[in-house]
């Protein structure tokens, strides 16, 4: 359950935070009368996500009836997932300083379209977070059919994620965002690792890949599956106690690589030598500020 909450939380939050970026642009502005439509599009953009997550679960369980169609359909879903997660980690990483100073752009220009541009903006702000948490959960809460705790999970990291950024944008916490969404992002890495490891099992299942009874290793009489940790870890990261050898080689083939790229210090751009400020290293430093002033964090690493 814990990874459910923690996607939930790491994505809940990345919206909320743009949804703080919106409306503290709008307030700033003295632009109060477009709020309603920015909470249109957000409701407009959950509404969706929600619907979204039910159409997948509705696919998987009653639309196929083959037991090799519902593998292969959890399959390919673990796969996207992982590319989703994989794709948003790095994305977060890259744009984190950046975000506030392109949100305002594009705000800017809604505004002098009108209402709908308005309500637009920001629902195309929030779906790509909701059809990312409806598909990633999808993936990591397979095999827990019947049991609600990785839904409640999920709620209560989304509920959390609303309650930082309100404080957030309230200016009554402080966080080091850097730090959370480093932190966050690698154990997201070892949960993606985990989803593909579980995609490579349901193709092997599917008949898809073969191997399903090559085992890696078997040390079930050290990690008993019946225990507390060993439930905790297979919930987690699907680490399990007899896993295939192709399981093995897509959770080790992920999870190294990925992290030592995500983890490795990023490169500091060379300062520059003239004494002017160009147009475009303004508005880098305008976005910046305006990042760490709408969402009242400082943006130190």
């Amino acid at each position: 359950m814990f990874a459910t909450y923690l996607i939930g939380l790491r994505e809940g939050l990345e919206a909320t935070l743009v949804v703080s970026i919106l409306v503290a642009f709008l307030v700033k502005s003295q632009r109060r009368d477009r709020l309603p439509q920015v909470w249109a599009g957000v409701g407009l953009a959950v509404a969706l996500s929600v619907f979204f997550g039910w159409l997948i679960e509705y696919t998987s369980t009653s639309l196929l009836s083959r037991s090799e169609d519902r593998e292969l359909f959890e399959a390919i879903t673990s796969v996207a997932a992982v590319v989703f997660v994989t794709w948003m980690i790095f994305w977060m990483r890259r744009a984190a300083r950046t975000i506030a100073g392109e949100l305002r752009g594009k705000l800017t220009e809604a505004l002098a379209v009108g209402s709908l541009a308005v309500a637009g903006m920001a629902f195309l702000a929030v779906i790509r977070e909701g059809l990312e948490t409806a598909l990633i959960f999808y993936s990591a809460a397979q095999g827990a059919s019947g049991d609600s705790g990785p839904l409640l999970a999920l709620i209560g990291g989304i509920v959390t994620a609303v309650v930082l950024g309100v404080l957030l944008y309230a200016s009554a916490l402080r966080i080091n965002l850097s730090k959370f969404f480093t932190w966050t992002g690698a154990l997201l890495i070892l949960v993606a690792a985990g989803i593909l490891k579980y995609g490579v099992h349901d193709f092997q299942e599917a008949g898809v890949l073969p191997g399903l009874n090559n085992l890696a290793f078997d040390i079930t009489s050290v990690l008993d599956p019946s225990t507390w940790y060993a439930t905790l870890l297979a919930g987690m990261f699907n680490v399990t106690p007899a896993p295939t050898v192709l399981e093995t080689i897509a959770w080790v083939g992920y999870a190294v690589p990925v992290l030592l790229l995500f983890l490795r210090p990023a490169r500091r751009k060379p300062a520059p030598t003239a004494t002017t400020t160009t147009d475009t290293e303004r508005g880098a430093d305008t976005g910046a500020e305006a990042e760490a002033e709408a969402a009242s964090t400082p943006q130190r690493a």
